[in-house]
């Protein structure tokens, strides 16, 4: 009977303004969706619960009174159907996309606007004016989401997403990529004897290569490189790098990245000179992915 019922992944309570709504994070048909409790929304609202859903019409509970009709759109429809799920905990339960409650306390607040509201309603539009001051419908994905903690999974989950774009298991057999005007450039740079040919480069070359190619391509894609290939017993690593880049993504954007260090590499005399420039015309990443913060300048 229960077949098919969701199960909650994360949980968490969210607090906005004077209000905690237990909410939660689940996968339902291939979407994550996140869900505020019905009992959690009923109590955030100034509302009584109940224990019933419905009454006589097909809106929910809290939304249910005649003269609120008039200022629900059908975009607030769309996110108007319960879901029925398990709690982490295995509870049976049921709740609603987080997305909805900004939308249904611009309701109350449109019929405040409008004059439409009875006396028994005022309660539950002051509750929801102070909802809408303390989120916004983008905003409250976010919320739920650091609230269950799954920020930090869907965090990781993206990031991997793109390493697989770049990475491969499958390392391809050796083949020139770098070109030798890379390192003769960087040698020149570092004020440095160009190894004769045939000979070896020095293993600092590969740090060097790790902080100016690999660490600026995409995040964590030197972590995810060094994991794939570690360095041996013998104190080396078996394969090259370039080698567990995938051939339709992470070679060329390897290449595209060469191109623009070499041709940043000849407008310098001085190695630091040639660093500045180059933290400027791209970023040096960690393993996670940078957020974009408002210049307030």
């Amino acid at each position: 009977m229960n077949e098919g019922i969701p199960k909650a992944t994360h949980s968490g309570p969210l607090e906005i303004g004077n209000a905690v709504i237990d909410c939660y994070v689940l996968e339902k048909d291939g979407e994550v969706l996140r869900i505020l409790s019905t009992r959690g929304i009923m109590k955030a609202m100034g509302r009584r619960w109940r224990g019933r859903k419905y009454a006589g019409t097909k809106m929910p509970v809290f939304l249910e009174a005649k003269n609120l009709i008039p200022f629900i759109d059908k975009d607030l429809e769309a996110v108007l159907i319960p879901i029925r799920f398990r709690t982490d905990k295995g509870i049976l339960s049921e709740g609603y996309k987080a997305e909805m409650l900004p939308k249904v306390c611009d309701v109350f607040l449109k019929a405040r606007d409008a004059e439409a509201l009875v006396p028994s309603q005022t309660k539950t539009m002051i509750q929801c004016d102070i909802l809408v001051r303390g989120l916004a419908t983008v905003g409250i994905i976010a919320l739920v989401d650091e609230a269950t903690g799954y920020d930090i999974v869907r965090d990781r989950m993206a990031l991997q997403a793109i390493l697989d774009k770049y990475v491969t298991d499958e390392w391809a057999k050796w083949t020139k990529t770098f070109p030798d005007e890379f390192y003769k450039e960087l040698f020149r740079l570092k004020n440095l004897p160009y190894p004769p040919i045939g000979k070896n480069k020095p293993q600092y070359v590969g740090k060097w290569t790790n902080d100016i190619v690999y660490s600026r391509l995409v995040p964590g894609v030197l972590s995810e490189l060094r994991r794939k290939n570690p360095v041996l017993p013998a104190g080396y690593r078996k394969r090259r790098f370039f080698q567990y880049l995938t051939k339709d993504i992470g070679h060329p954007a390897l290449k595209e990245h060469l191109m623009k260090v070499i041709f940043l590499m000849k407008g310098f005399n001085k190695w630091s000179d040639f660093k500045r420039a180059l933290e400027r015309a791209a970023q040096k990443y960690g393993d996670t992915i940078p957020m974009e913060l408002d210049d307030k300048s």
